[in-house]
């Protein structure tokens, strides 16, 4: 489905401040795998979605989307295909449109509308209020209420129901819970379980929480300085202890995971 053949990235090239952010990176996504990643803070996370979203072209490799070369696709061309959702929940949402207008904005991104917000269909009507239904945060009965009147945890949950209300061929989860309080990280990743389920969506999903990324999806990474150094399926990470596969870690990257926050997080 996704198939990345040893991509990098380097920013700022020749200058102070250059940066490899990817190093010849390669992987492998089949159809309906959800994979968690973890790492440092700079290990490159966040630049791979950049990278497989196409925020910027590599400067070297190749991009694959169910066999089609994307490599030199813009990012706007992908995003018919791929779902993103950050860490912010003031991102992925226009807090001056109506939860209405958000939801037909995201259908007219899929490509499966021809509406204009002034003209939304009361077929997207029913839909869209059911899909708001399926949250259970009563936001069906507010359609017409704009987003920034939102809590983090209602509009991330909007985001999610965004990004997959026509399911994408790809969810990119960028810590999606992490400024979240408890309480609504809980409900977040339990909708996020549930539409992933049901639409045998493929996923990715970057994690600080060490516990959360073992215990979830089928497969996961561990990345360093742009490179994966642990690709473990679900029968394979289930062998380990955490504190053996902070070592398996720490064998493969030749340094400890750093980030007191995933480490403390278990």
């Amino acid at each position: 489905m996704l198939k990345i053949e040893s991509i990098s990235k380097t920013f700022n090239p020749n200058t102070i401040n250059e940066k490899l952010a990817l190093n010849k990176l390669s992987l492998k996504v089949d159809t309906g795998d959800f994979i968690t990643i973890l790492g440092s803070n700079g290990a490159g996370k966040s630049t791979l979605f950049n990278a497989i979203s196409g925020n910027f072209f590599v400067d070297e490799g190749r991009v694959f989307i169910d066999n089609d070369n994307v490599t030199f696709v813009p990012d706007f061309k992908r995003a018919k295909y791929i779902g993103r959702l950050f860490q912010d929940p003031l991102k992925g949402t226009a807090p001056n449109m109506t939860i209405e207008e958000n939801l037909a904005l995201a259908f007219l991104r899929a490509g499966k509308t021809k509406s204009t917000f002034s003209k939304i269909s009361k077929n997207d009507e029913n839909i869209f209020y059911e899909k708001l239904k399926m949250l259970e945060m009563g936001l069906e009965e507010r359609m017409h209420t704009k987003v920034g009147a939102l809590s983090g945890g209602q509009r991330q949950a909007l985001s999610l129901l965004m990004a997959t209300i026509v399911p994408p061929k790809l969810l990119l989860l960028d810590e999606h819970t992490a400024a979240l309080d408890p309480q609504a990280a809980e409900k977040v990743m339990f909708l996020t379980k549930r539409i992933v389920e049901e639409n045998n969506t493929t996923c990715l999903m970057i994690t600080h929480h060490l516990k959360q990324g073992l215990h979830t999806g089928n497969r996961t990474l561990f990345m360093s300085d742009g490179k994966i150094i642990l690709d473990l399926n679900e029968e394979e990470r289930s062998k380990y202890t955490t504190n053996e596969l902070l070592e398996k870690f720490k064998e493969g990257a030749n340094k400890e995971l750093d980030n007191d926050r995933i480490i403390l997080s278990e």
